[in-house]
């Protein structure tokens, strides 16, 4: 958890869409598959939010993720180098969704010993254990369920401005080396 910062910076310092959307995905704390499939039409900058629909998601509901000020930042620069027609934030070379291994081609390529699985693990982590943030809204973080019926009857709000919070947080965290990713070469 200690060495995120320092695996964040390497990461950022590679130039390609890989490296950029797995930034997002530590940014973010979300599922690759997520930010693989992300189109342009669900990120509101101005609200600071990226709505993931719910066919996207594990869980099959729709999740409200609060974007940090970095994670904007990174968003903004891939808007600049967007191409005319093509759907994801993140393309690939032939302009649809990266592939479900770029993140880990590109982690084998740098010779990184984690999988792009584990950020959302280390996101954990460091929320339980050097935060004292709600745990029930970390877990929303992570759009993870409810274990049990009768607590999910009784919560139906997301918590997103606690969850503002953490996500900045975690940001700001992750990014304490300094880095911010390239733009493509």
């Amino acid at each position: 958890m200690a060495d995120l910062p320092a695996v964040y910076q390497q990461i950022a310092a590679v130039s390609g869409q890989s490296a950029r959307a797995l930034s997002f995905l530590i940014l973010t704390a979300v599922r690759s598959g997520e930010v693989r499939g992300m189109v342009w039409s669900e990120v509101d900058l101005e609200a600071a939010i990226w709505i993931i629909p719910a066919e996207r998601m594990k869980a099959n509901r729709e999740h409200r993720v609060p974007l940090s000020r970095q994670a904007v930042a990174l968003r903004r620069i891939q808007e600049t180098e967007r191409e005319e027609l093509v759907e994801h934030v993140f393309p690939s070379n032939r302009k649809g969704p990266l592939s479900d291994m770029a993140f880990n081609a590109l982690m084998r390529r740098h010779q990184m010993a984690a999988v792009p699985h584990g950020f959302r693990s280390t996101f954990r982590d460091w929320a339980g254990e050097t935060t004292n943030h709600p745990r029930d809204a970390v877990e929303l973080c992570l759009a993870h369920t409810i274990d049990t019926k009768t607590e999910a009857a009784y919560r139906r709000a997301d918590m997103l401005e606690k969850r503002f919070v953490i996500m900045q947080d975690w940001a700001d965290f992750a990014t304490s080396e300094g880095v911010t990713p390239r733009m493509n070469d």
